[in-house]
């Protein structure tokens, strides 16, 4: 019983063993498996071997993730974003938890976001501050975790940088010319762009420093702020700084010394002033600055003259200088320096005019410097006056006259004799002329404006003269009814109940004295006309690159200026459209999409206020593309026959106006309208033809070539008159059969006959009979041929002239006669002979060669003479004959009639024209 129950343990002991292997086989194969696959290898998981112990493996460290900063600062702002990335060996199998200053970040605050591997942090307060790291957790190991990563410190400010705005210049007042840097610097450093703010408005440039080049314009206050980031935080802005532009003052120069008029010797002294001492003061003389003088001592603003010379007159002036800033203000106002030798009296009109009328008074005064050590003598037209005469009287210094007639008219002058000093005595003083006038004077009523009419809105400015110049006050009258004003000019604002006639006189003195009316002068007011719009170029519509021109303009007046309006927007002279001089021409040189519109112009009086309501409109329109052009044939034959028409038109898709231009095989043709006709076609104006076309007057702007066309160009066929009647039938009938004939071709012909060029009617046949009836007068016979295909006609043949058939007919049956009856006398005489001659001794000898021929030895021989031939042919025209027979020719009555003329060509006889019972074949002319 012992032994069974020790077995039983052994085997349970076994057992257990063997499961304990296996599930260390199983643990060992999952942590395996947790690992990276480059950490596996086949030979990590071997087979299961309960007789082999388990092999062990070395623990690894957990890996440390990296944190990075995905955003750009660690310093921040309120509402600013920083944003983290964590990462562990760019796997993909890691989560992570989020750390700041150690302590794990909740997911409950709304300004902490997580996204995978990414934490993002609104930075709302400063307690956003701290050392942010992160952990990795296994996605597959739950207890596999990472070292925390390094920490990265975020700052959160509390509040905005500030934002400080300084200038390089401290001055209060900066003046034309002169130049100020500002700088915008920002509390935190880091990577700022900078915005500037001109009165508000922000202004070019985003560089730390702007350099202001000081004008009126640039005047009024800067400031700037700061930003950063593609989602842009924004500074504060800086404390505005007010740059203050003002025109260097002006000096003002003053005359110390009591005259400007000196003699020489004197003294004269001169003070510029300023507003400020910062200010150096330069002299001047005629703009020129003043040259080292011993008579001239400068003293800061004083300028003085100690003894005056003819070389010190002049114009005087002073400026005012910054020399440290180079700054420099204008010329002051000028004194005039005025140096005389010695004395002249002066002689001066006291009263009022010196043009003066009958009863009217006059009285001069004549000193010398305003000083009273003068006595004083008087000329009239240089001849002293005298005391006798009523009208005249002299007290002291003064002369008045009362102007009775205009006989004291004249030049008054005077001289000064000094009261201590008898021999002293001046020169005579320039004379005054004085006129006393017959007549009241006459008053002339003129205006500013010489314009025929006026427009409502404007002014017009009316000028009453009188030919007497003197202190007159003026009376005006509108429609004969005074109106208000009493100066020499009134100004009237236009308007249609101002309109009429207008006219004034003068009057002077305390006990007035009138001039007579002026004439009137008529104001007329008109409605301001409206300007008409046209087209110069003769097209609203266009193509890219074509020029355009629009006109604007007045019926009645060359003096009005244009403005152009498109869509209602102003036209101004640029790259988009140029005007001329007055703007009455709108030029647009390359057209573009960007011209289309609506145009319209309205018009403004040069140097006068008045402007008109836009015109009518012109719509312009540009195409998108250049036009098509196609070019069509008519007939629509693929061969033409000389003689045929053919016509070319050349179709364009859009507008009009087109000048149309022609190509023969690429070189231009003579121009023509969109249509060419040939009318009567050639062989040599076969190839290929294309059109084009241009705008009219414009060479700038052409189509492109429209496809080619070819044409092919044929010769047309001509026919041939032969004629059928044969030598043997000329003596059994009385007419000619001609016969007219193509040259070979599949066509069916059908034949119009021509009888001295006109038709003969009713005959369409190839063949044509003539008799000596029907063709007495030999006239010339000519055919045409005609077709169902192409060509449909053919040439006229060459002309054929008949003969006198009877004639000829008689000619040669006498002939044949003649003939045929010396052949029979010929032979009867040789029998004759034979039979009656004597027998001679001689008889044995040879017989000499018999004298006639018979017709077999004719035809034998070659050179014997056709008589038939001989008859028939008229020798006049065809002379050459002879020369024919000595040169070979074989006559037999096979040979055909020779040609008698040029016109008249023989036809080469056809199968019908062949010998019967050796007769003639054939004649022809």
């Amino acid at each position: 019983m012992t032994q069974p129950r020790s077995t039983a343990s052994t085997y349970a002991a076994r057992w257990k063993m063997w499961l304990l292997k296996v599930f260390s086989v199983i643990c060992f194969t999952a942590v395996c498996a947790a690992q990276e696959p480059a950490h596996v290898t086949p030979t990590s998981i071997r087979e299961v071997n309960t007789d082999t112990p388990i092999e062990t493996t070395t623990a690894k460290e957990p890996p440390v993730p990296t944190l990075t900063l995905v955003s750009h600062w660690l310093d921040v702002f309120p509402s600013e974003k920083a944003e983290f990335r964590c990462y562990v060996d760019s796997s993909p199998d890691w989560t992570f938890t989020w750390y700041k200053n150690a302590e794990q970040l909740q997911d409950t605050d709304p300004n902490v976001s997580t996204a995978g591997s990414n934490l993002t942090l609104t930075a709302a307060t400063p307690t956003y501050s701290g050392r942010y790291s992160c952990k990795g957790h296994h996605k597959t190991k739950p207890d596999v975790t990472t070292a925390s990563s390094e920490a990265v410190k975020l700052t959160v400010n509390a509040n905005r940088p500030k934002t400080i705005l300084t200038r390089s210049s401290t001055f209060d007042k900066m003046f034309p010319g002169e130049s100020v840097t500002f700088t915008c610097q920002v509390d935190v450093p880091s990577e700022w762009s900078y915005i500037w703010y001109h009165n508000d408005k922000e202004i070019l440039g985003s560089n730390q420093n702007i350099q202001i080049g000081v004008n009126h314009s640039e005047s009024g206050q800067y400031h700037c702020k700061a930003k950063r980031g593609k989602s842009p935080f924004f500074t504060e802005n800086s404390e505005a700084t007010t740059l203050q532009v003002s025109d260097p003052p002006k000096p003002s120069l003053k005359l110390l010394s009591p005259w400007l008029d000196v003699f020489e010797n004197e003294t004269v002294e001169f003070s510029c002033e300023v507003e400020s001492d910062d200010w150096t003061i330069s002299w001047y003389k005629n703009q020129k600055a003043l040259e080292d003088d011993p008579n001239i001592d400068t003293m800061d603003s004083s300028f003085n003259i100690t003894l005056v010379t003819q070389a010190h007159q002049g114009l005087y002036s002073c400026k005012a200088e910054l020399e440290l800033r180079g700054v420099s203000s204008d010329f002051s106002n000028t004194a005039n320096l005025t140096v005389y030798e010695p004395p002249v009296p002066t002689l001066t009109l006291v009263s009022h005019w010196l043009d003066v009328f009958p009863s009217e008074k006059a009285e001069f005064r004549c000193y010398v410097d305003s000083s009273p050590d003068w006595t004083f003598t008087w000329y009239k037209n240089a001849e002293q006056l005298q005391d006798t005469d009523p009208n005249v009287s002299t007290a002291g210094s003064n002369l008045t006259l009362t102007a009775a007639t205009p006989t004291y008219s004249g030049r008054y002058s005077c001289k000064g004799h000094h009261k201590t000093k008898p021999d002293v005595t001046t020169a005579s003083s320039e004379a005054v002329k004085l006129t006393v006038n017959a007549n009241r004077p006459k008053t002339i009523l003129t205006r500013s404006s010489t314009f025929d009419e006026m427009f409502p809105g404007e002014s017009v400015t009316f000028t009453c003269q009188v030919d007497v110049p003197s202190e007159w006050s003026y009376i005006w009258y509108h429609n004969d009814k005074e109106i208000l004003g009493s100066n020499q000019n009134i100004q009237i604002g236009v308007s249609h109940s101002e309109s009429g006639q207008y006219h004034c006189k003068a009057k002077r003195g305390e006990s007035p004295f009138f001039t007579e009316n002026s004439e009137a002068t008529t104001l007329q007011v008109s409605e301001i006309p409206v300007p008409t719009l046209n087209t110069i170029t003769p097209w609203l519509d266009v193509f890219p690159e074509e020029s355009v021109k629009l006109s604007c303009g007045m019926n009645d007046n060359a003096d009005w200026i244009y403005k152009w309006s498109k869509d209602g927007n102003e036209v101004q002279a640029d790259k988009f459209a140029s005007f001329d001089s007055k703007g009455a021409t709108l030029s647009i040189s390359s057209a573009s999409a960007a011209h289309a519109g609506n145009y319209n112009c309205k018009a403004q009086l040069s140097q006068r206020s008045v402007s008109s309501r836009f015109s009518s409109r012109l719509h312009l329109t540009v195409y998108d593309t250049k036009p098509r052009v196609t070019l069509m044939q008519n007939p629509k034959h693929n061969v033409m026959y000389s003689g045929d028409e053919v016509t070319f038109s050349c179709h364009i898709n859009v507008s009009s106006g087109w000048e149309y231009l022609w190509h023969k095989d690429g070189s231009p043709l003579a121009s023509s309208g969109y249509s060419r006709t040939i009318h009567s076609v050639r062989t040599t104006e076969s190839g290929s033809y294309q059109c084009q076309v241009k705008r009219r007057n414009i060479t700038d702007f052409l189509s492109d070539r429209s496809k080619a066309v070819k044409l092919v160009v044929r010769e047309r066929p001509q026919p041939n008159i032969i004629l059928l009647t044969g030598w043997s039938e000329v003596f059994s009938t009385d007419s000619l059969v001609l016969q007219c004939g193509m040259p070979e071709s599949q066509d069916t012909w059908n034949y119009t006959w021509f009888k001295e060029g006109k038709p003969i009617v009713d005959l369409i046949s190839e063949k044509h009979i003539v008799t000596p009836l029907e063709n007495p007068e030999q006239s010339l016979y000519t055919c045409q041929g005609n077709s169902n295909g192409r060509p449909s006609y053919s040439k006229i043949s060459d002309s054929f002239k008949t003969k006198n058939l009877l004639l000829k007919r008689r000619v040669l049956l006498s002939i044949s006669g003649l003939i045929f009856f010396g052949i029979i006398a010929v032979f009867l005489g040789c029998i004759v002979l034979r039979l009656f001659r004597k027998p001679d001794d001689d008889d044995d000898k040879l017989q000499e060669a018999e004298l006639f021929l018979t017709m077999a030895q004719l035809k034998e021989r070659d050179d014997a003479p056709c008589p038939m031939v001989q008859y028939i042919t008229d020798a006049e025209l065809n002379p050459s004959s002879k020369e024919e027979d000595e040169n070979g020719t074989v006559c037999s009555d096979t040979t055909p009639l020779p040609i008698t003329s040029q016109e008249d060509q023989a036809v080469t006889s056809e199968s019908s024209g062949t010998t019967e019972n050796g007769g003639l074949v054939s004649f022809k002319q």
